[in-house]
Parts: C-alpha cells; structure tokens; sequence
C-alpha cells in the first residue's frame, strides 16, 4: 500500500500562507501595542503598588521605631515619677519623725514648765502658810507664856524674840526627832 499523499493545499487542517503571514503579523502588531501600551500601565500600576507598600512598610516601621520610643520615654518616666515618690513618702516620713520628734519635745518642756510653776506655787504657799502659822502660833504662845509667866507679854518687840525663840526650838526638836524616831516634843 502506498501511503496516502495529501498535496498541501488540499489539506485542511493547514492554513493558507496569507493566513499564516497575516497572523504573525497580527500578533507582532499586537505584541507591539501591548508592549507600547500596555505593559508601561502594568508597570506603572506595578511600580506605584510597590511603592505604596514600601512607602506603607517604610511608614509602619517609622512608626513602630516612634511607638518604641514613646514606650521607653514612658517607661523612663514611669520609673522617675517611682523613684520621685519613693523620695517624698522618705521625706514625709522623715518630717513626720521631726514634728512627733518636736511635739514631744514641746511637750516635755510644757510639762517641765508646768512642774516648776506648779512647784514655785507650792513653795509660794508653803512660804505663805509658814508665815501666817508662824504669826497664830506665835500669838497663841505669847499668850500662853504670859499665862504661865504671869506677865503680860504685850510688847511687840519682845513677844516676837519670844515666839522666834519657841519656833527655833520646836524646828531643831523636830530635825533631831526625824533623824532618831518620831517626835515626841509636844509631850515633853
């Protein structure tokens, strides 16, 4: 058998030269407007998107390097104002050790104060009922020395002699019973 021999222009699934040079230069047409038209706006669009994301990446990072800088400011800050109340809960503590410190103080000196004077008052009225006890005791022993006497003992002069005699005896009666036991200087 012999093979079967299609001439090529009878052969229908070949397109005709025409065609075929038509279409490669429609394509190369094609190929030339795309390429001058086309791909520049593809590039264009391209290169923009790629600019706004490395703008965008380049702005995010900006702004994570500020967000990281505004958080160690904060953090410094946050550690001062620690330490700047640290420092005045010292001091307040402090201060309030000096004023308990000088409301003490102030205290004991009012209540020294108050002790003297309380004292001095006591020596005061001490002094004045000495005094007053000296002069009814002394009336009341000159006229029981004139009873006994048998004199009158109306001089002033010599009724006080008489009375500072009889004190002086009874305190050095009573210093001398005090040292050895109670006194007994009223009974004898």
């Amino acid at each position: 058998m012999t093979p079967l021999l299609i001439p090529l222009a009878e052969n229908p699934l070949l397109p005709a030269p025409f065609e075929i040079v038509a279409a490669i230069v429609f394509a190369l047409l094609l190929w030339f407007l795309i390429a001058k038209y086309v791909v520049p706006g593809f590039e264009k669009t391209y290169a923009e998107r790629t600019e706004a994301i490395q703008g965008g990446i380049e702005k995010a990072e900006r702004a994570q390097a500020e967000a990281q800088d505004a958080l160690e400011q904060y953090q410094a800050q946050l550690a001062e104002s620690r330490s700047e109340a640290a420092r005045i809960r010292e001091d307040a503590k402090t201060q309030g050790s000096q004023i308990l410190a000088e409301m003490r103080e102030q205290a004991q000196a009012e209540a020294n104060r108050i002790r003297t004077q309380t004292q001095a008052q006591l020596e005061a009225e001490r002094t004045q009922v000495m005094t007053q006890l000296r002069n009814e005791i002394g009336g009341m022993a000159t006229v029981l020395a004139g009873r006994i006497v048998g004199e009158s003992l109306d001089d002033d002069e010599r009724a006080r002699r008489t009375v500072d005699r009889f004190i002086a005896d009874l305190e050095s009666r009573d210093a001398g019973s005090t040292a050895d036991e109670p006194s007994t200087a009223g009974l004898s």
